[in-house]
């Protein structure tokens, strides 16, 4: 027998619930797919696919990429607040909330544009994908934000974390729809 004190193991190690890791982890492996899938597919009509990508708004994704990514900070801000003052971290959990909105709006004036010009979900394989994925994408964008406002009313520092992880996965997911599919060639 040895008098060594065990380690931790990786799972006692992860910061938060485990239960929402396993949802983080769900959502990527699902996310992933899809971006594989429209990778695969690409690959049949690079010209198809390149001609379709140039009629979205590279500005609008960037400014979306900038929103989330300050988003995210804010929702770590307020996970580190938590911890020490729920009046801190109201503030940033409201911020974190108005620029989900925020991307909710840059994202509905994208589909708009689109719609104007007649370009919908059954316009060819790449906007099939397109509006999947940044449909799927917003969906839990929404989620995030009504997390947000739950926790706004009763900010416990358990829940803001779990909150915060949710919202840097949807933010993740956003740093991979956006290079690949507004920028990739």
């Amino acid at each position: 027998m040895s008098d060594a004190p065990e380690r931790p193991g990786l799972l006692a190690e992860l910061p938060g619930d485990l239960m929402i890791w396993v949802l983080i982890v769900s959502e990527l492996l699902v996310f992933g797919a899809g971006l594989l899938a429209f990778l695969g597919v690409r690959v049949t009509d690079p010209a198809g696919f390149a001609a379709a990508q140039d009629s979205l708004d590279r500005l609008a994704g960037a400014l979306n990429t900038i929103v989330l990514v300050t988003s995210g900070y804010m929702a770590a801000m307020a996970a580190q607040s938590a911890e020490t003052s729920p009046a801190r971290t109201r503030p940033w959990l409201m911020g974190a909330l108005a620029l989900g909105a925020l991307f909710m709006a840059i994202k509905w004036r994208e589909y708009a544009a689109h719609a104007a010009h007649g370009i919908g979900i059954e316009s060819g394989a790449f906007y099939t994908f397109y509006y999947l994925l940044t449909g799927f994408h917003a969906a839990h964008v929404l989620a995030g934000m009504a997390i947000f406002a739950l926790l706004i009313r009763r900010p416990r520092p358990h829940l803001v974390e779990a909150g915060a992880q949710f919202w840097h996965m949807v933010d993740l997911v956003w740093i991979l729809l956006f290079p690949i599919l507004y920028l990739l060639r």
